[in-house]
């Protein structure tokens, strides 16, 4: 069983088809999800302010960003692996600001746990 924060990786195929390209789907086993909220420090709201004044992008955000949803995928495919799955199919990943004045930034990634055939 995995758990947040594990570095152990899940061998796991994910994809946001519907289908793994030359595999059959043999089993369906059932919806799973991932979340990972990240919140942003001032000194990045800061830096990332002055960056929407002057144009351009906010590598800080855009790397917080990216660390949540491998976080979440990462999470997914825990999930899955729970229930004897091999790979996670239709994946779909949502980004939400919370908290006040969006100050945590939420993804989540949901899809569908399967057996493949190898």
């Amino acid at each position: 069983m995995g758990f947040f924060g594990s570095n152990e990786e899940v061998d796991i195929i994910v994809t946001t088809t519907d289908y793994v390209e030359g595999k059959n789907i043999d089993e369906y086993l059932d919806i799973v999800t991932g979340e990972a909220i990240v919140g942003a420090n001032f000194l990045r709201d800061f830096m990332a302010g002055i960056t929407d004044v002057i144009g351009g992008r906010s590598a800080s955000y855009e790397k917080s960003l990216r660390k949540a949803k491998n976080i979440a995928i990462k999470e997914l495919k825990e999930n899955a692996a729970e229930l004897g799955a091999n790979a996670v199919v239709g994946i779909d990943l949502d980004y939400e600001t919370m908290g006040k004045e969006g100050g945590m930034m939420m993804v989540s990634a949901s899809g569908t746990a399967v057996i493949i055939s190898k």
